[in-house]
């Protein structure tokens, strides 16, 4: 037991702790009319609805615009933790699952095939993913030795290259490009409004 002589406090709040509550009578009246007073729940909920319902929102060019970019800005910054996660198996090999970016226009699917059994990483870098070497990952597939991905482009000529291992390497089932000047070469794919 504690001492009250060494802690004075510890006998006043016993004594505050026994004293009986004292309550107004006309408490428990007053209450009851309060309740009494309270909208239906039908007109609460129609006050629910009107805060809830559809609203029209006039902006200026320049208004819908800074929306846009905003909206588009979190989509992006969404989308970097998406694409920038990055598993590794037992055997250091990556095992990141290919996230396809949205493309603006898309006239067909095309599967881009490598093939590299002894790599750890391989990623797809192109005129169409802005020649990012993280935004689009190849998956292996163990049974086969082959490094894939299918995404889908719009019609025309493309310019890609395979990274793998860190080192830019033309697709050697495809045609060279000219070369462009940045000390990489890289293949062509032509894509028509069919199957590629």
């Amino acid at each position: 037991m504690i001492d009250s002589e060494e802690h004075p406090y510890v006998e006043w709040i016993a004594r505050e702790a026994r004293r009986p509550v004292l309550t107004d009578p006309a408490a428990r009246a007053r209450l009851m009319a309060a309740i009494r007073a309270e909208p239906p729940r039908a007109v609460r909920r129609a006050r629910w609805a009107g805060l809830l319902a559809p609203r029209t929102l006039v902006l200026s060019p320049v208004g819908g615009a800074l929306l846009a970019a905003g909206l588009v800005g979190i989509g992006v910054i969404a989308g970097r933790f998406v694409h920038n996660r990055d598993v590794r198996a037992a055997d250091g090999r990556s095992t990141t699952v290919a996230v396809t970016p949205q493309l603006p226009v898309s006239d067909t699917v095309v599967q881009f095939v490598f093939t590299a059994p002894r790599t750890t990483s391989v990623s797809l870098v192109g005129d169409f993913n802005d020649w990012d070497t993280n935004r689009t990952p190849l998956t292996y597939d163990g049974n086969v030795g082959v490094w894939t991905v299918t995404l889908p482009l719009s019609a025309g000529r493309h310019l890609y290259a395979f990274v793998v291992d860190g080192s830019w390497i033309p697709d050697p089932r495809a045609p060279l490009a000219p070369d462009g000047g940045f000390g990489h070469a890289n293949s062509v794919k032509i894509v028509g409004g069919s199957r590629s």
